[in-house]
């Protein structure tokens, strides 16, 4: 088994967006949830599978239980590893620490190729080196754009978090908002204190920053409610997940409040949300793109030497926003749970 690792510096051309074809196979699987591990191989899947022998590749993840936002990104792995004969081992937790001990599992198991995320890339700095050490090749995905390549991985698939949140705060200023509550649910994570940061950049009233613990929905949905019960001026509530949109749009009605709810990112009851109004718009960074385009990578540079983006620039999924105007087009979709 070949797992010669070649660093970007060596130079290898570009491989030119092979993304939007191969992301077009779909497969009908779905994503269990619980349980910080799983191997899934996507058997059910309806794409065809890869001839090529048979490999396997860790997705390892900053993921909190519960967050709908993963079961999609963990859709489009799978779709992935059935598609090119691949068997996928997931696993995740929200601890960094705890995160790269579950990177160092990956690399005890020989794996062909890791798939991780950055959202604390200090504490993933040492397990990415001993993977590369190990002759194991490791992408990004999902967070972690501006430390990819100082942390040595080939390609990284995301959104740009501070561009999301500067054309959020534009998005902002179209509807008239003049005071914003951003709620950070996860203190210390690159990427959503870079979707604030680029919110109040461009964001031409009061940005306030609020920041709540993610893993106590009720804890976040009373500090909201607080929030908004002390300081009546805030006509706008930006949360950075859709189950904490939904959770705002709780905490609004409880305070008696007249904000409106924005969001980043999406699923089906978010969806529904934008739809009926309760939520104004939101960002879609297509996480299930994410998932698949990272296992596939994996696969692609194994068996034909690619690299997606040359090694040297990111394949951005985002941001789009989902709105009045196009909601109806992605609901099909977010129904299967894929958007």
């Amino acid at each position: 088994m070949d797992r010669t690792f070649h660093p970007r510096s060596r130079g290898v051309a570009p491989l030119v967006a092979m993304a939007a074809a191969s992301a077009l196979l779909i497969a009908g699987c779905s994503s269990s949830s619980g349980g910080k591990k799983a191997e899934e191989g996507g058997d059910n899947a309806s794409a065809g599978k890869a001839s090529t022998p048979r490999m396997t590749v860790a997705l390892v993840t900053h993921a909190p239980p519960g967050d709908t936002f993963w079961d999609t990104v963990r859709k489009g792995a799978i779709a992935a590893a059935a598609k090119d004969n691949i068997k996928l081992v997931y696993s995740s937790d929200p601890n960094a620490g705890s995160q790269a001990n579950l990177v160092q599992n990956a690399i005890d198991q020989k794996v062909d190729g890791i798939a991780i995320t950055l959202a604390k890339p200090d504490a993933m700095k040492d397990v990415v080196s001993k993977a590369e050490k190990a002759g194991i090749p490791v992408v990004g995905l999902n967070s972690g754009l501006s430390d990819w390549k100082s942390l040595g991985l080939m390609e990284f698939f995301g959104q740009d978090e501070s561009v999301a949140g500067e054309a959020f705060g534009n998005k902002l200023n179209s509807t008239g908002a003049k005071k914003i509550a951003c709620v950070i649910h996860e203190q210390g994570n690159v990427g959503l204190t870079q979707r604030c940061a680029g919110v109040k950049k461009t964001f031409k009233g009061t940005t306030e920053t609020l920041y709540v613990n993610g893993t106590d929905m009720p804890s976040v949905k009373s500090t909201i409610t607080a929030k908004l019960k002390q300081d009546t001026s805030i006509d706008h509530v930006v949360t950075l997940g859709a189950p904490f949109a939904l959770t705002a749009v709780q905490s609004v009605s409880d305070a008696g409040s007249k904000a409106k709810v924005a969001t980043f990112d999406l699923n089906k009851d978010l969806v529904k949300g934008v739809q009926d109004g309760t939520i104004q718009f939101a960002v879609d960074q297509q996480p299930y793109l994410q998932g698949y385009l990272a296992v596939d990578s994996l696969w692609l540079y194994k068996n034909n030497g690619n690299y997606s983006g040359g090694g040297v620039q990111p394949v951005l999924t985002g941001p789009a926003f989902v709105d009045k105007s196009n909601v109806d087009t992605v609901a099909k979709f977010a129904a299967k749970g894929t958007r």
